[in-house]
C-alpha cells in the first residue's frame, strides 16, 4: 500500500477500516479500566483487604497512566502510531492476564503498572491515528468513531464482568480487558507499518505555549469534573433511591450511550465554530452537574439528569479533540499525550475534590464543586492569550485554535 510522504495511508484505502481499528484499541484502553469497578467487594473480600483498599487500584492505574501519557510526548513521535498500538496492546493483556492469576493483593497491585502504561498508550495513539492514518477531511469521523470506543467498552463490558464474576472475579480480567486486547492487537497487527514523524517536541515545549497550555489546563478542568462525577453517580443512585446494583448499573450504560449520541451530534458541528461550541459545552456540563447533583425527586429524574451530563461530555470530548489535533502537526505528539495526562490526572484529581465535597456538604455540594469546576474549564479558554511562539528546528508555527479561544 502505497503511503504519503508524512506516514498517512491515502485516501483511498478507506476509513472505515481505519475507524474500526481505531474503535477497538479505545475499546481496549477502558476495558482495563473497568474491569474492576463492579467487582470490588469480591476482591477484598478473596484477597484479605477492605473494599475501600480494593478501590485504590484503580488510583494506581490513573497514576501510571499519566505519568506515561507524559512521557510519550517525547518519546512517542519516534515509534510509528502501528507499534504503539501493538505494544499498548501486549501490555494490557499482560497486566490482564497477571490480575486474573494474582495470589495476593500487593501482585494485583503490581499488575496495575503494565495495565496504566498500556491505557495510556492506547488512548494517545488512538486519537493521533484518527488525524495521521486518514485525510484531513475524514478527521472529524474517523475520530468520533474512534471516541465512541470508550462508551461503548461501558455499555458491553459492564454487563459481561457481572455476568462472569458471578463465579468469580478472575473471570472478569479474561472476559473483557484481555478479550479486548486480543481483538484489538489482531486488528492493528493486520495494518501496514508506516514510518515514524521525527519531531523533536517534548512535553515542555508544549508548557512554552500560551494557547496550548491554556487547552490543557481546560481539559484537565473538564475531565477532573466529569470523572469526579463518573466515580460517585453510581453511588448517589444507590445510596439516595436504594437502587440495586444491576439497575445502576443499567442506569450508568444508558448514560454512556448518551455519551455516544453526543458524540456523534457534536461531530457535525462545522470547524469554524468549534472554539464557541467548547466554551458553551462547558458551561453546559457546568449546570448539568449541579442538577445531576442537588436535584434528586426520583431515579427517573437523576437517570434523566446522568444522561445529560454524558450527552455533554461526550460532545465535549469530540469537540476539544478534533480542536486539539488541528492546533499544530509539529506539536500533535506532544499535545495528545497531554490531554491523555490530564484524563487520568482527572480520575484521580476528581475523586479526590469530588470525594472531600461529598463528605462536607453531600451530593448537592459534590454537584455544585465539581459544576464550578466545569465552568472554570470554560472560563480558562476564553482567556486571552498568544497564538505563536518560536518553533523547534523546523521553524515558527501557530496554534491553529478558532479566535472564538484567544
Amino acid at each position: 500500500m502505497a503511503v504519503s510522504s508524512k506516514g498517512r495511508p491515502h485516501a483511498a484505502e478507506g476509513h472505515a477500516a481505519v475507524s474500526a481499528v481505531l474503535f477497538l484499541s479505545l475499546f481496549a484502553s477502558q476495558s482495563g479500566l473497568i474491569a474492576l469497578s463492579p467487582v470490588l467487594e469480591d476482591v477484598g473480600r478473596d484477597l484479605d483487604v477492605s473494599t475501600a483498599a480494593a478501590g485504590q487500584l484503580r488510583m494506581i492505574t490513573g497514576l501510571v497512566a499519566g505519568v506515561t501519557a507524559l512521557a510519550l510526548g517525547g518519546i512517542a513521535s519516534r515509534i510509528d502510531l502501528r507499534s504503539q498500538l501493538l505494544l499498548g496492546t501486549t501490555l494490557l493483556g499482560l497486566g490482564s492476564f497477571a490480575g486474573a492469576l494474582a495470589p495476593t493483593f500487593v501482585v494485583l497491585a503490581l499488575a496495575q503498572i503494565p495495565l496504566g502504561a498500556a491505557v495510556a498508550v492506547l488512548t494517545t495513539a488512538s486519537t493521533l491515528a484518527a488525524a495521521e492514518w486518514v485525510a484531513p477531511e475524514l478527521r472529524a469521523r474517523v475520530l468520533s468513531w474512534t471516541l465512541i470506543g470508550g462508551p461503548a467498552a461501558w455499555i458491553v463490558g459492564m454487563p459481561l464482568v457481572g455476568l462472569v464474576s458471578e463465579r468469580s472475579w478472575r473471570l472478569a480480567w479474561l472476559a473483557l480487558p484481555l478479550a479486548a486486547a486480543l481483538l484489538a492487537g489482531g486488528a492493528v497487527a493486520r495494518r501496514p507499518s508506516t514510518r515514524a514523524e521525527v519531531f523533536p517536541v517534548r512535553f515542555r515545549d508544549v508548557l512554552a505555549h500560551a494557547a496550548a497550555t491554556r487547552w490543557l489546563a481546560s481539559e484537565l478542568l473538564a475531565n477532573t469534573a466529569w470523572a469526579g462525577m463518573l466515580v460517585f453517580a453510581g453511588a448517589l443512585f444507590t445510596e439516595t433511591y436504594d437502587t440495586s446494583a444491576r439497575i445502576t448499573g443499567v442506569l450508568l450504560a444508558i448514560g454512556a450511550a448518551s455519551a455516544i449520541a453526543g458524540n456523534r451530534v457534536a461531530r457535525r458541528l462545522p470547524e469554524e465554530r468549534l472554539g464557541l461550541a467548547l466554551i458553551a459545552l462547558g458551561w453546559a456540563l457546568a449546570a448539568a452537574l449541579a442538577l445531576f447533583g442537588s436535584v434528586r425527586p426520583s431515579p427517573t429524574t437523576s437517570a434523566v439528569l446522568f444522561a445529560a451530563v454524558a450527552f455533554v461530555a461526550g460532545a465535549r470530548t469530540i469537540v476539544s479533540s478534533t480542536l486539539g489535533l488541528g492546533m499544530s502537526e509539529t506539536l500533535r505528539h506532544a499535545l495528545m499525550a497531554g490531554r491523555a495526562a490530564t484524563l487520568h490526572f482527572g480520575y484521580f484529581a476528581g475523586a479526590m475534590v469530588g470525594g472531600v465535597a461529598l463528605a462536607v456538604g453531600g451530593y448537592t455540594a459534590l454537584g455544585v464543586l465539581l459544576g464550578g469546576v466545569a465552568a472554570a474549564a470554560s472560563v480558562t479558554l476564553a482567556l486571552p492569550a498568544p497564538t505563536t511562539v518560536p518553533g523547534t528546528r523546523r521553524g515558527r508555527w501557530a496554534v491553529a485554535l478558532p479566535e472564538a479561544c484567544m
